[in-house]
C-alpha cells in the first residue's frame, strides 16, 4: 500500500503597518506651559535653558529631554519680527506658551514644579504658569528651526550628513529642504545652525524623530522637530 502525499505550500507574508493603526507614544509629550513674560531676545536659546535648569538642575542630566525655543509670529498688528540676535527682542501675548518635550517619567515632575517659578532670562522676567500635557504629532511633515551644523558646512553636506545620520537612527529620508542659517550666542563659542523641514516620513519614522530629535544642544531648542504644514519654503526668516 502507498500512502499519497499532498505538497506543502510554503507562505511568506510582508504586510505594511497601516498608519491608522499606529498609536501616539506616550513615552515621550510635550507640555505646553502658560507664561507672564512681556518680552524676550529673539536669541533666547541659551539664556532659556540656563535659566530652566537653574530651576531643576535634573534637567541637564536627562538626556531625552529638550527645551523648545519660543517663537512669535512674523508680524502682528503692524509689528515685525526684528532680525535675530541677543539685542533685539520678541513681544510675546498672553497666549505665548514655554513648551518642553520630556519623557513620561519626568512629567509630573514638571507639572508640579514649575507653576509659579520666576525666572530670568537675559534680563527679561518670566513667570512660568500650568501646564497642559501635549501628545506628539501624526504629522509626516516636520520641521526643525535649529539643527547644529559645522561652521563652514554648505547646504548639500549638510543634508548628506544630516541624511546619514537619521539612517543611522533608522529613518527614511524622503525629501529634505535645507533652510537658512542662525548663530547661537552662549558665554563660549557661538553654536552654528540651519533649519531643516523633512517631507513624506511614514508616521513611524515621523514619532521617531519627534522622540530622538537630531543632532546636539537639545536644551538650546537644536534638533527639536515640530509638525508642518507642507513642503514650503523654509529659506526665509521664520
Amino acid at each position: 500500500m502507498i500512502a499519497s502525499t499532498r505538497p506543502t505550500t510554503m507562505m511568506y507574508w510582508n504586510q505594511e503597518v497601516s498608519p491608522e493603526s499606529l498609536a501616539v507614544p506616550d513615552d515621550i509629550a510635550d507640555i505646553a506651559f502658560a507664561i507672564e513674560c512681556r518680552q524676550l531676545p529673539v536669541d533666547h536659546a541659551y539664556a532659556l535653558s540656563e535659566a530652566l535648569t537653574r530651576v531643576l538642575p535634573w534637567m541637564a542630566e536627562e538626556p531625552h529631554l529638550a527645551i523648545h525655543t519660543i517663537h512669535v509670529a512674523g508680524s502682528q498688528n503692524g509689528w515685525q519680527r526684528p532680525a535675530h540676535g541677543t539685542d533685539n527682542h520678541l513681544l510675546l501675548s498672553r497666549r505665548t506658551r514655554l513648551t518642553i518635550r520630556a519623557p513620561k517619567h519626568r512629567i509630573e515632575d514638571l507639572l508640579n514644579n514649575l507653576p509659579g517659578t520666576r525666572i530670568e532670562v537675559d534680563g527679561c522676567p518670566m513667570t512660568v504658569g500650568e501646564g497642559k500635557v501635549k501628545p506628539l504629532s501624526r504629522e509626516t511633515t516636520l520641521f526643525a528651526r535649529y539643527v547644529v551644523s559645522l561652521p563652514a558646512q554648505d547646504e548639500e553636506n549638510f543634508l548628506a550628513n544630516g541624511a546619514r545620520a537619521l539612517a543611522e537612527m533608522g529613518i527614511r529620508v524622503r525629501k529634505a529642504l535645507c533652510g537658512m542659517s542662525t548663530l547661537l550666542e552662549t558665554p563660549g563659542a557661538a553654536v552654528h545652525t540651519r533649519s531643516l523641514l523633512l517631507a513624506d516620513l511614514s508616521l513611524e519614522d515621523s514619532f521617531r524623530l519627534q522622540r530622538l530629535g537630531l543632532g546636539p544642544n537639545r536644551l538650546m531648542g537644536c534638533g527639536v522637530f515640530i509638525p508642518h504644514k507642507g513642503v514650503e519654503s523654509v529659506s526665509k526668516g521664520r
